[in-house]
């Protein structure tokens, strides 16, 4: 049943929100160099990897200078990348990953091979599920990226703290999965970013 609402609710987003992809599209485009869109290699359920869509946020090349975004001013960010991260519109590709059945509305958001190699068997059981556009670790640490920048060293910080506490998160909605909790959490995500 979580399928067919992923399939429903992705497919009426594209349709509604396509406006809006194309104005975000075309404002990264004018405001620095490079497509408006790009993908990334995440790991998916199972542990089998895929290419996660986004609307670019930063410079072209910016991952290869690290995987954390820092703070506040990270200055690989474009001035468009903060306004769309802040209301989280870089995910709104996703809705087609949602589509193609890599990804669902709810469930862990998908993590690098690099973090992903460090987990213990225990945590790899959050990739028994499809990975997810919103979960609750996207409620919970909204800010991420302030807390990583006032860390002395954000991968350690990361590794360290963050990625135990999110995959905790993560396990609160596997172990609670169902359709209750999967359009609880869809509300609570239009809520904080509402609220913020």
């Amino acid at each position: 049943m979580i399928r067919f609402f992923d399939i429903l609710f992705s497919l009426l987003g594209i349709l509604l929100l396509s406006p809006v992809f194309l104005l975000l599209y075309i404002s990264i485009r004018l405001e620095s160099k490079g497509g408006g869109s790009y993908r990334q290699q995440r790991v998916g359920r199972n542990g089998k990897d895929f290419y996660v869509y986004k609307f670019r946020s930063m410079h072209v090349g910016a991952d290869k200078h690290g995987l954390i975004t820092v703070g506040g001013c990270d200055p690989r960010i474009t001035h468009i990348g903060y306004f769309i991260r802040k209301y989280k519109l870089g995910e709104l590709p996703q809705l087609f990953n949602v589509l193609k059945g890599d990804m669902s509305l709810v469930g862990p958001r998908p993590e690098v091979r690099k973090y992903v190699d460090m987990y213990t068997d225990e945590q790899r059981k959050v990739l028994s599920v499809r990975p997810g556009i919103t979960d609750y670790t996207s409620i919970e640490y909204v800010d991420e990226n302030t807390i990583l920048g006032e860390a002395d060293d954000a991968d350690k910080a990361y590794v360290e703290q963050i990625m135990p506490d999110k995959i905790r998160y993560n396990m609160k909605y596997i172990d609670n999965r169902s359709l209750k909790e999967y359009f609880k959490i869809i509300f609570l995500t239009f809520w904080s970013i509402i609220v913020r």
